[in-house]
């Protein structure tokens, strides 16, 4: 058999492969864009003529985001950080030690930069960044919580880094951090809704009594 027949039977196969693998990686990227999910602003949560029971609806909306992989991820109840939208363990393995920023020789830094790095070619689309890139505190673990886990944890000055509840509003609405969750990177599907959105929430939910679902 010569090497022009040879070739003729071989590149439509490597053709297929490649379109195949290029669809693949589309589908995934198209998976982890999807914006269908919205948020309620607080004139959107219907009034009970229970202001506690409207503080807990709108705690409830406000947690679309706070148990979002966009957050989740940084807040694991071990000091390893997950990753992705099915909060796997972060690779390369990473104990981000009580500092929040990881081990010597090995810091979050090392990967995250100032900002998002996009990656030319790559699956994964970018690596994210911000200033600074850590974890949150030990204090804050909220995967494996309940809502109304967080909630308290939220509320709680001993946990939350010794916020009042007008200062976690600040955090939550104003924080550059808090803010890449809806600008995550090529790659990865934003936070739900907006952070005006979701600070709004948060400033009706304290309004109304700062209440927690059960």
């Amino acid at each position: 058999m010569t090497m022009r027949r040879i070739a003729r039977l071989i590149l439509p196969a490597v053709t297929v492969s490649a379109l195949a693998l290029a669809a693949a990686i589309g589908t995934a990227r198209a998976d982890t864009t999807d914006l269908g999910r919205g948020l309620k602003s607080p004139a959107e949560i219907v009034p009970t003529g229970d202001p506690a029971s409207r503080s807990r609806a709108l705690f409830t909306e406000a947690a679309k985001v706070l148990t979002d992989p966009r957050c989740m991820n940084c807040h694991p109840a071990d000091r390893q950080p997950t990753q992705g939208d099915a909060m796997r363990p972060h690779a390369p393995f990473m104990q981000a030690g009580e500092s929040g920023f990881g081990q010597p020789g090995l810091n979050c830094n090392s990967c995250h930069r100032t900002e998002n790095t996009t990656l030319v070619g790559s699956r994964i689309g970018s690596v994210p960044g911000a200033t600074p890139w850590l974890l949150a505190p030990a204090s804050m673990a909220w995967q494996g919580l309940t809502l109304g886990g967080i909630c308290q944890q939220l509320k709680d000055p001993a946990r939350n880094g010794g916020r009042s509840l007008a200062q976690i509003h600040t955090h939550l609405a104003e924080d550059h951090l808090v803010a890449w969750a809806w600008h995550p990177g090529e790659g990865r599907r934003p936070a739900p809704g907006t952070q005006a959105t979701f600070g709004a929430l948060i400033a009706a939910w304290i309004e109304t009594g700062a209440e927690c679902p059960p």
